[in-house]
């Protein structure tokens, strides 16, 4: 008797990138992630990363309705015209983009952020190997460095102990299936998957990422990531 496909193969491994977003915080014209850096827009630094990832069965942009970027250029990847109002909406499309393709819900999926543009390959490759023979998957983070201060009004309300608090980053990865299910009921608000994942009571592991892995959000975050990008290639060249 011949056994499901998903019974008689290892899970596979996708990525998808949530690519719809505007940008508004950046200060840009245009979309942040397809701003221009060292020569390149943003998006193109981060995908590069995740092409040189092996284990990766197939990356899947999500982007909006009417983006046109990639119809003119030779993506090697899936585009889907499915971005949603909200981050959590995209990646939801998005997941059901991946299902159309042939995933399973045994099968993995990293969601990260298009504009966190210094991911490395490395990055990627250590959260697979932290993840994947867990029962529920885990994401990158970084651990808090600073001290920690309540607020109100405008003044410090007390120092807030510091030692089990991280910055969620990304990629975070999960179970297709356990994933889609978690932003189902969570709703369109959650503003990272482990968020989802957690309100079904689940803990997901954390994986220690890097303090150079963070989101390209306001305008001076566009400046410390170009000299970063620009460092990484000086450094190539010494090799």
């Amino acid at each position: 008797m011949d056994l499901p496909a998903q019974l008689t193969s290892s899970p596979r491994i996708w990525a998808l990138l949530p690519c719809a977003g505007t940008g508004a915080r950046a200060g840009a014209n245009g979309p942040k992630q397809y701003q221009p850096l060292v020569g390149q827009p943003m998006v193109l630094h981060t995908l590069a990363a995740f092409a040189a990832v092996p284990r990766l069965h197939q990356i899947l942009v999500v982007v909006a309705a009417d983006d046109d970027f990639f119809v003119r250029r030779n993506a090697t990847y899936l585009i889907a015209n499915c971005g949603g109002s909200t981050r959590a909406q995209s990646v939801f499309n998005g997941l059901g983009e991946l299902v159309a393709h042939g995933a399973q819900d045994s099968d993995w999926v990293l969601v990260h952020d298009a504009a966190r543009c210094l991911i490395t390959p490395e990055q990627i490759s250590r959260l697979i190997e932290a993840c994947q023979g867990d029962d529920v998957g885990g994401l990158l983070a970084h651990k808090l460095p600073d001290t920690l201060k309540g607020e109100r009004h405008g003044r410090v309300t007390a120092t807030i102990d510091r030692s089990d608090k991280w910055l969620a980053q990304t990629p975070q990865m999960f179970r297709i299936g356990l994933l889609r299910r978690a932003l189902e009921q969570a709703g369109d608000q959650v503003t990272d998957e482990s968020s989802a994942i957690e309100a079904l009571g689940l803990a997901p592991k954390l994986v220690a990422g890097s303090a150079q892995n963070f989101k390209v959000t306001y305008p001076e975050d566009f400046e410390l990531a170009e000299a970063i990008l620009l460092g990484r290639r000086s450094n190539r060249g010494k090799t």
